[in-house]
């Protein structure tokens, strides 16, 4: 018979002391510091762009084929340039205030409160923790139980109003099937088309839709298409991460390329009138 040694007082349960006596931070000798790093200069770099065009006030619509950045959807302040406000302009045109701030800010916290950019955002800029095996940056852990984070809790709400929103891109990208001759598409009606495609890809595989689809079901037997429904959205909420990213790439060559017709930059590849 073999006796077990008592367990070392770093083992022992209720002690104060710490696992293992260990001066470094972490073990890890990769470069787990490459990921937060990254995602800071990209988070960074989008956001000074986003926000520089959003207070421009100028080239965000192609009066000739109806091109309309993302960034100024629905335009609704009486600075709105003829014929890029679909939906009224009733908000008065300081500069302080975008010409799409009904939708904005809702994109806004509908990305703030994003399950993966939670994740991001809370590695990167907080180091909470910045990598896995690596300490975390603050002393102490409360979790999303505190404002603001307690808001955090509001994503399916958000959702709901990106799901309109996506509904408006979708407007204006087949109201820009326009020429001076009638139907015509570009160079232009791609990119637009893309990124509305990629913007519904990342809607639509958020958790919270995935939820809205198949949660609460006891039986999908009895709910086919439920089932369906929620097995497609599955299979894109996989790629969350990815298309989160994609979005903020379609989102920039999108607004740049109707900024640079708009400015007479270069003119639209056009393949049908």
């Amino acid at each position: 018979m073999t006796l077990k040694s008592p367990p070392t007082p770093a083992a022992q349960p209720g002690r104060g002391r710490a696992r293992a006596a260990i001066a470094a931070k972490t073990l890890r000798t990769d470069r787990w510091w490459f990921a937060p790093l990254i995602t800071v200069v990209g988070l960074t770099a989008w956001v000074i762009y986003a926000t520089v065009r959003v207070f421009m006030h100028k080239w965000y619509w192609v009066d000739q084929y109806h091109y309309l950045t993302p960034f100024y959807s629905p335009c609704v302040t009486d600075r709105c340039v003829e014929g890029s406000s679909h939906f009224g302009s009733f908000l008065p045109g300081w500069w302080i205030i975008p010409d799409a701030a009904l939708t904005l800010p809702f994109l806004l916290l509908f990305r703030l409160t994003c399950y993966y950019y939670r994740k991001a955002y809370y590695r990167s800029f907080w180091l909470s923790p910045p990598a896995c095996a690596v300490p975390d940056g603050h002393k102490a852990y409360s979790g999303e139980t505190r404002f603001p984070l307690l808001g955090q809790n509001l994503h399916r709400y958000f959702f709901y109003a990106a799901f309109i929103i996506s509904l408006i891109n979708t407007w204006d990208a087949i109201y820009a099937f326009h020429s001076p001759k009638g139907f015509g598409f570009g160079l232009g009606n791609l990119i637009l088309l893309g990124n509305v495609v990629m913007l519904w890809a990342y809607t639509i595989s958020c958790h919270s839709c995935r939820h809205i689809i198949g949660g609460r079901l006891k039986h999908f037997s009895k709910h086919p298409l439920r089932y369906r429904a929620w097995t497609f959205i599955s299979m894109l909420n996989v790629r969350h991460m990815q298309l989160a990213w994609i979005t903020l790439g379609t989102l920039a060559l999108t607004d740049f390329y109707v900024m640079a017709v708009a400015a007479g930059w270069f003119n639209d590849l056009r393949f049908i009138n």
